[in-house]
């Protein structure tokens, strides 16, 4: 069996371009829905209705998911716009709403949507490794990316973490550990390198 080689930059173009489409055709009804939703909750005795509240929490959540992957995987033709501190705080606060994970983002500056692009990513990694959940702590200075998480079990499967330091998959990941696999290819355009420091109960992503 041979090794999967990491796809060219093309192939990362295609991959989000595809990644925008599938969310950009998914907002517009999710975001009816929730339309829907407000006009049912204005109705008589609509408002306190338990399954209304289910389906509303569940639009809020599948809105902020979407939100969150636009960035993550999808095509950033508009890199350089810059991403106000606040909004990318609250991009991350809302996806992790209901997960065991929780994001410490600690940066108080705007920053490029590409570089926000690249720290979305690496949570998303960081997140594998809290299978009972915990904090990542997310910081941004001298033009690099540090995110951090302590825990008293962590979960580390080497061949996904390997990948991100150019170590080639004998297999390709599952869909849900995609991003072991656009992250080197989207710091690699961008010159960046990726450094992994694992601990017993510390894990450190550096790009």
């Amino acid at each position: 069996m041979h090794d999967i080689v990491v796809p060219q930059h093309g192939n990362a173009e295609l991959a989000a371009l595809i990644g925008s489409r599938i969310c950009h055709d998914l907002i517009s009804p999710i975001g009816a829905i929730g339309n829907g939703i407000e006009l049912m909750s204005m109705g008589p005795g609509s408002a306190d209705s338990p399954e209304l509240a289910l389906v509303s929490e569940s639009c809020r959540a599948a809105q902020a998911r979407i939100r969150f992957f636009r960035v993550a995987f999808g095509s950033q033709v508009t890199s350089e716009q810059m991403v106000a501190a606040s909004e990318a705080r609250s991009i991350l606060a809302e996806y992790s709403r209901d997960a065991r994970q929780n994001p410490d983002w600690r940066v108080t500056s705007d920053v490029p949507r590409r570089e926000l692009q690249i720290a979305l990513l690496a949570y998303l990694c960081l997140e594998t490794a809290l299978p009972r959940g915990g904090a990542i702590v997310i910081t941004h200075g001298g033009g690099h990316w540090q995110l951090q998480v302590e825990a008293d079990h962590l979960s580390v499967d080497p061949k996904l973490w390997s990948a991100l330091t150019g170590t080639p998959m004998a297999t390709p990941p599952a869909a849900a550990h995609v991003q072991f696999v656009l992250l080197p290819m989207i710091a690699a355009e961008l010159g960046r390198a990726i450094s992994v420091a694992h601990g017993e109960t510390r894990l450190t992503l550096t790009i």
